[in-house]
């Protein structure tokens, strides 16, 4: 199936499931995630994790479409708040609420405020449908190999 992007981004809907819920949005034309706000007010202490509601259920258009739930940058690197489950996933077939699992990895209790910008939410398209998965007794050789976590250097 073909597709355009003008062609489904109206097309996202949300259906409002508390009343002072802020329909998410992108931060300027060219942001790859439009961001998601906290419906209530919670205090995290170092350590301290926590579903935070955002007040909206979400219809893709798409079944083969999803949502990655992934960090603020600004919130990780001044206070140390991410997302715990980095990065989250919203199957196309969700029509729950879609809360955020923060935590607090700083070293200072941090309040989410109402309203505030908690996570970003990148609508992707997955590939599975058209996948098939299989077992195998050998797989091709690469010049990385089983090297892993950190085995292509610093930079």
């Amino acid at each position: 199936m073909e597709f355009f992007v003008e062609d489904i981004t109206s097309s996202i809907m949300f259906k409002r499931l508390h009343p002072e819920a802020i329909l998410p949005k992108v931060a300027t034309a060219h942001s790859a995630g439009a961001d998601l706000c906290s419906v209530e007010e919670k205090t995290l202490l170092p350590g301290q994790r926590a579903i935070l509601k955002t007040g909206w259920a979400i219809q893709l258009p798409l079944p083969e479409m999803y949502v990655q739930i992934v960090p603020r940058s600004g919130l990780a690197a001044k206070h140390g708040i991410t997302v715990l489950n980095a990065p989250g996933t919203i199957d196309s077939d969700y029509r729950g609420e879609i809360g955020v699992v923060l935590i607090n990895l700083g070293q200072e209790p941090y309040t989410i405020q109402k309203g505030e910008r908690i996570a970003q939410m990148i609508v992707a398209v997955s590939h599975t449908m058209k996948l098939s998965y299989s077992e195998v007794q050998e797989l091709s050789d690469t010049d990385r190999g089983e090297g892993g976590f950190g085995s292509t250097g610093r930079t």
